[in-house]
């Protein structure tokens, strides 16, 4: 028989199920978002062009130009045109607008073309000193002196040849500081000899004649292993020799690359390009030191 009582029992128990079934699809966890994949860093568009590096020779017979310059295009894909020349000569190409970035060594004379207008954006970059070499019998007894004047009064007194650069680089002119601060003017002697040369050639042609002449030492040190001459004198604070790196000015050459000149200036007066400064190395040993050496 059919038992109507029963149809509500059953009906709630329908509903009663139903509302169980509609709390726990309420409680339960929301589906997972949807996995984005993360975008990928966009690749460095490298840049398909070159600057003009005007520069003393001794960043370029060091050998350092070779280790940084190759780091900074790979970064950058700019390609560095060096022209290797004494300071005096770079300065001149750069105030004709003829590079886009100096990287020099007479302090006094890029502060007083940075006030001319001819350079902006100037920095310390690097330091190391000037040494005085020559044979190593010392025929001149310039191990004697405690100064590089001193030196160079010995060297005059005995007749003993003298080779100078002679190209108005940074390191001619400190060499005739030096010559000033004695006391003597060398030219016109026979044991003086002005070549007109950069400091590699200088320092070759100062070893076939067995003479003396005032250098880098980071040039020296990477010579060092070819040659006979040995350091006779060094330490004097005179000899201190700083290195500075300045854009062209794009308001006087409007032609230049600025913009990417400062690229390279960036790079050197990084911590990765410091580093890499103090990080170079000939025969075990550092020839440029980072930043300004002066308190």
């Amino acid at each position: 028989m059919f038992d109507r009582n029963a149809v509500p029992s059953k009906l709630l128990l329908v509903l009663m199920l139903t509302a169980v079934l509609f709390i726990f699809a309420g409680c339960a966890p929301a589906a997972p978002p949807e996995v984005v994949e993360p975008t990928p860093e966009e690749e460095v568009q490298l840049i398909d062009d070159y600057i003009i590096l005007a520069t003393t020779t001794s960043t370029y017979d060091s050998g350092l130009l070779d280790f940084l310059n190759p780091v900074f295009q790979e970064q950058t894909g700019l390609e560095v045109r060096v022209v290797s020349q004494g300071t005096g000569a770079a300065l001149e190409t750069g105030r004709s607008g003829d590079a886009d970035v100096l990287l020099v060594h007479d302090r006094k004379s890029e502060l007083t073309a940075v006030e001319e207008g001819f350079f902006v954006d100037r920095f310390d970059v690097m330091y190391n000193d000037f040494v005085l070499i020559g044979p190593a019998d010392d025929p001149a007894g310039v191990g004697n002196a405690t100064t590089a004047a001193e030196a160079l009064t010995l060297i005059a007194a005995g007749g003993v040849p003298f080779i100078s650069r002679g190209d108005d680089s940074g390191t001619h002119r400190m060499e005739l500081r030096i010559w000033e601060a004695a006391g003597i003017d060398p030219a016109g002697n026979n044991w003086y000899e002005s070549i007109g040369q950069g400091m590699g050639d200088t320092i070759r042609h100062a070893n076939e004649r067995l003479g003396y002449t005032l250098t880098d030492r980071g040039t020296y040190v990477s010579l060092r292993d070819t040659i006979d001459l040995v350091i006779v004198l060094e330490g004097d604070p005179k000899l201190f020799n700083q290195y500075g790196v300045m854009a062209v000015s794009p308001e006087l050459h409007p032609g230049v690359k600025y913009d990417y000149a400062m690229m390279y200036i960036n790079f050197l007066m990084s911590e990765e390009g410091q580093n890499l400064i103090s990080s170079y190395q000939v025969n075990g040993e550092t020839l440029f030191f980072p930043g300004y050496g002066l308190e």
